[in-house]
């Protein structure tokens, strides 16, 4: 099945095509952005250089959406998702990742969210 045709960053004024939201270097920016502007210290700590390579690691291994192989789908993964999350006594333990794209990270947290659950 192939990909999806690539589209343009969204990061205003640049002119690189790619897979996900924005290229690689505003990707990187974007995120750094995030952890200094959203996340708490304490949540902070927890994805920091260690979970960077576990998750570099797993998205190696797991380079599709989990959920949409269920479904038949080939998607890129782009998020590693804690299926019981660390807050919640979870770990970073394989056994306890899942790789996903962007829409169903962003529904299953939804659902979290709204107490529906959905890891």
């Amino acid at each position: 099945m192939p990909y999806k045709a690539k589209r343009p960053c969204a990061y205003q004024g640049c002119p690189r095509l790619t897979n996900g939201r924005y290229c690689d270097e505003h990707e990187r920016l974007m995120n750094k952005r995030y952890e200094q502007t959203k996340r708490d210290p304490a949540t902070a700590k927890r994805y920091g250089t260690a979970w960077r390579a576990i998750r570099k690691r797993y998205i190696s291994t797991h380079p599709l959406c989990e959920e949409c192989l269920r479904r038949g789908l080939a998607v890129p993964a782009e998020h590693v998702h804690h299926i019981v999350p660390l807050t919640d006594g979870g770990t970073n333990a394989e056994s306890n990742l899942m790789a996903l794209c962007k829409a169903c990270h962003s529904r299953i947290h939804l659902g979290l969210r709204r107490g529906v659950g959905g890891g």
